[in-house]
């Protein structure tokens, strides 16, 4: 038996389609300080679970490298991350808070069901104050639009490094 120190040959990486941001710098720029005015006042570990899992949800790999990559950074565990992708089945992970922001997430974040369902909205008020619950949503679709951006573009995953874009 040969053994070799070679990395495995993985496959090639996709190039980008365009860099949009350079395309619609106006935009970014708006999309920028949207973000910004979005997640304040929430908190930092929670914005980012919400984020992974909206990403997981549009299937955004370049966010999902990011946004995995900040919250790690910022101390949140490798466990509630892979968990997220079956939040369901792993509530004891996750605070009540954060099991009503992740059905809320998904709610606001998959529309072509229709509406984000009453109870799903009722179990989210009762963790988060009125003008917390307005800032999660604002989150939310900063980050839906984000996805769409990077998955329509091709932005290119495993090149992001925490702190890269400082806002």
């Amino acid at each position: 038996m040969t053994t070799t120190n070679e990395a495995p040959a993985y496959a090639p990486e996709q190039p980008s389609r365009m860099q949009w941001h350079a395309l619609a710098p106006e935009v970014y720029k708006a999309m920028v300080a949207l973000e910004i005015a979005a997640r304040k006042g929430l908190d930092p570990s929670l914005a980012e679970l919400v984020k992974i899992r909206a990403s997981q949800v549009n299937h955004c790999a370049y966010c999902l490298d990011m946004h995995t990559k900040d919250a790690i950074a910022a101390g949140e565990s490798v466990e509630r991350i892979v968990q997220l992708g079956a939040w369901e089945e792993s509530r004891h992970f996750y605070t009540e808070k954060e099991l009503a922001a992740l059905e809320f997430t998904e709610a606001v974040t998959v529309l072509t069901d229709g509406f984000v369902p009453d109870e799903v909205f009722e179990r989210a008020a009762k963790h988060f104050e009125e003008a917390e619950l307005a800032q999660l949503t604002a989150l939310i679709a900063t980050i839906n639009a984000w996805n769409r951006f990077a998955v329509t573009s091709r932005s290119v995953p495993g090149h992001y490094t925490p702190g890269m874009f400082k806002n």
